[in-house]
């Protein structure tokens, strides 16, 4: 039998050359596909019997990036998605890696591109923090790949090694080396609930497209523990959330962000807890390895405060999840003012696997850079140590704006005591009938067999075409586009009509949520109706009519009907839950429009409907 050495190197040395040939029978390609794995079983079968081995040379063509990977069945059974160990050769034929991977298609057919390698980072991250000895592997490898699909083995990797094709190691040293990530590998299948919990949440996390989500319900649903749930997600609760609880006095944004004081000698200022909380989340990008600095505006030529990295150190970024309690105690237009206004200048530029993010700031520059309190309120930030001196420098000159990872959540209730929302504030916020996305099922009480997936912070400001290449359902934004336009259609002339802003969060829901097919597009569609749309109209019979005079809700009915007809009369994909305990973890539920254009029809034949429970 072929030593593993020999054939490592005949089949790294040969590939370029080999790529000029005839693909079919091709002596190498068979190597590969025969030979190597007979030798790669005869060392790993005694103690590892019941990996499946697989290699590919190319499909029906030469591949850029051969490999030969060895799969865990209890873990995953292709090489599309799971975790795996995976010899992966150069395209130039100078080396190859012995690398930890994890399939990186399933991870672009569900994210797209960019996501995918945020999420690839996440869960690299996740496994070096489970298993310590992946630490002594490089966590970067270089393919050298002319193809999108080789490069992409680059990025979805958690450890690697690599054999310089000139300086081979023995066959003792190969076989040791390949037992050694088998071991690793054999940790992935983790005994520790809470850390398989974890990884889990990792691989399953989804950026949703809006950082400002009102959780509406009636009381004692768990809106509040839904937020804390999100949080401990995250890997440390007291980290990552804070809990304020909004007073019914509350009328200006200084109630949310603090305030300068005069009643001393000198001015101070007198901080918050939200505040304190903003600074918490900016330090944990400042102490990652982004790079804050000032950029130029080429359109305005104005300086600015911007973020700077890539996918794999924004991957380690987590949310931070603000939970305002009872936001509509207060009205919220008055209070939330300045975060109403600044969440529309966030803005997230990305080329390739980097990215800028700015935004306009919250605290201003003024307030910030006052000589009589600078120095308190550095402190009172958490911002004293001298490692956080430029950033300091730079907040004093631009101010503190919104940083990328803090996501606010308001719970809501709709009675008497509270107050209700303007378009202003829900075109700027995602709103979720509790009960309908999240319902309290009894039988689950004790034991829970559902539960929310992991949510994460919006990764895009303003939908591209380009973002839209790799959704399998709509990659030229056809379908979307017609759809947002039947519904426009309806509501055009109406205050209830919908602009710009509400065609690109359609745009970047679809991102989001990267649809396979025309069902699961059609469940993205109907949860913008039910975030976007529909909790912007109420009103009477007289002011719940189309522009051309007809009734407004029977009419919105049949034109989503025809748009929904894939899951207007039946299930569709869940889009926010998943099975607890189930190799298949996807939940069917009914169209979610369907029922709540039904419920505001019945609240209108009594005189006055709304969207809210």
């Amino acid at each position: 039998m072929p030593s593993i050495n020999s054939l490592l190197t005949e089949i790294a040395n040969g590939w370029p050359e080999a790529r000029n040939e005839t693909f079919t029978d091709h002596p190498l390609a068979n190597k590969l596909r025969v030979d190597l794995k007979s030798t790669i079983s005869s060392i790993t079968s005694t103690q590892f019997p019941t990996l499946i081995i697989k290699a590919s040379a190319g499909a029906g063509n030469w591949a850029n990036v051969p490999w030969l990977s060895l799969l865990d069945p209890q873990i995953t059974t292709s090489t599309q998605s799971g975790i795996y160990p995976v010899y992966l050769f150069r395209g130039d034929g100078t080396g190859l890696y012995l690398s930890l991977g994890f399939g990186s298609t399933n991870l672009k057919s569900k994210f797209g591109q960019i996501e995918a390698k945020v999420q690839a980072a996440q869960i690299k991250d996740g496994l070096n923090s489970y298993i310590p000895e992946l630490k002594n592997w490089n966590d970067t490898i270089d393919l050298r790949s002319t193809t999108n699909l080789g490069r992409s083995y680059e990025w979805a990797t958690a450890g690697a090694k690599f054999y310089d094709i000139s300086s081979m190691p023995s066959d003792e040293q190969l076989a040791a080396d390949l037992i050694e990530i088998l071991t690793i590998y054999s940790k992935v299948r983790l005994t520790s609930k809470e850390t398989k919990k974890s990884l889990s949440k990792l691989l399953d996390r989804t950026s949703i497209s809006k950082p400002f989500l009102l959780l509406a319900g009636i009381s004692g649903t768990g809106k509040t523990r839904f937020v804390r749930e999100q949080a401990k997600d995250s890997g440390s609760l007291k980290e990552t959330y804070s809990l304020v609880s909004v007073r019914p006095d509350w009328h200006e944004p200084s109630d949310l962000l603090g305030y300068v004081s005069r009643l001393k000698d000198k001015a101070e200022y007198v901080s918050t807890d939200v505040v304190e909380f903003i600074a918490r989340a900016w330090r944990a990008i400042i102490d990652s390895d982004l790079v804050m600095s000032e950029q130029t505006d080429e359109k305005t030529g104005d300086i600015k405060l911007v973020v700077q990295g890539d996918s794999n150190a924004l991957g380690a970024i987590s949310p931070y999840w603000l939970c305002l309690d009872e936001m509509n105690l207060a009205p919220v237009e008055q209070y939330f003012a300045d975060y109403l206004s600044v969440i529309e200048t966030r803005e997230w530029k990305w080329t390739g696997g980097d990215f800028t993010y700015g935004c306009d700031a919250l605290l201003s520059a003024s307030t910030i850079n006052n000589s009589d309190y600078s120095v308190q309120l550095r402190k009172q930030l958490g911002f004293e140590d001298t490692k956080y001196d430029n950033s300091w420098q730079l907040f004093k000159k631009h101010g503190i704006s919104i940083p990328f990872n803090l996501i606010v959540a308001g719970t809501v209730n709709m009675d008497e005591t509270t107050h209700g929302f303007s378009r202003k504030v829900l075109d700027r916020a995602l709103s979720f009938d509790f009960g309908e996305f999240f319902p309290n099922e009894i039988d689950d009480f004790f034991e829970q067999s559902k539960i929310a997936k992991s949510l994460s912070y919006p990764i895009y400001s303003q939908a591209k075409l380009d973002q839209l290449e790799s959704i399998q359902a709509d990659n030229v934004a056809q379908k979307t586009t017609a759809f947002f336009k039947s519904i426009n259609g309806v509501l055009k002339g109406t205050a209830f009509e919908l602009a710009f802003r509400a065609f690109n969060e359609l745009c970047l829901s679809v991102i989001s949520f990267a649809p396979e097919n025309d069902d699961q597009l059609a469940a993205v569609f109907d949860d913008f109706l039910m975030c976007k749309v529909l909790p912007r109209i109420e009103g009477d019979e007289d002011k719940l009519t189309t522009a051309q005079g007809e009734p407004l809700l029977p009419k919105l009915n049949e034109v989503i009907a025809t748009e929904l007809t894939l899951i207007w009369e039946g299930q569709r994909l869940d889009y926010f839950r998943q099975l607890k305990h189930s190799d298949d973890k996807a939940i069917k539920v009914n169209c979610r429009s369907k029922v709540k254009l039904e419920r505001m029809q019945s609240q209108l034949d009594t005189g006055f409907t709304s969207f809210w429970p």
